[in-house]
């Protein structure tokens, strides 16, 4: 009932940017939280940055000052920008929305299926 669908990935130089989408779609009625995670072989999956439906935004230590997340709530659609790039920021990286459908209350927490960031030194 729900889909994410990431874009964007791909291979960078380090120093360099891209920029990432999420387009969600289905029977949404509204998103709540929405986040980017990514995730490396043998590692845990990792939070990126996460951004509420009013704009509050948080990020990893890691990225903060580099990336920036933001989002379209009318186009249900979150975006980050990744600028300087490093080879360490290589992974999957999956977007995460909390939806809630028309026909339910709760919000559910969806996922996208990935895409691959790499870095090159």
């Amino acid at each position: 009932q729900v889909q994410l669908v990431e874009s964007g990935g791909g291979l960078v130089q380090a120093g360099g940017s891209l920029r990432l989408s999420c387009a969600a779609s289905g029977s949404i009625f509204s998103i709540n939280l929405m986040g980017w995670y990514r995730q490396v072989p043998g590692k845990q999956r990792e939070l990126v940055a996460s951004i509420t439906s009013g704009g509050v935004t948080n990020y990893a230590d890691s990225v903060q000052g580099r990336f920036t997340i933001s989002r379209d709530n009318v186009k249900n659609t979150m975006y980050l920008q990744m600028n300087s790039l490093k080879p360490e920021d290589t992974a999957v990286y999956y977007c995460q929305a909390d939806v809630r459908i028309t026909t339910s209350f709760a919000y559910i927490r969806h996922w996208g299926q990935g895409t691959q960031v790499t870095v090159s030194s």
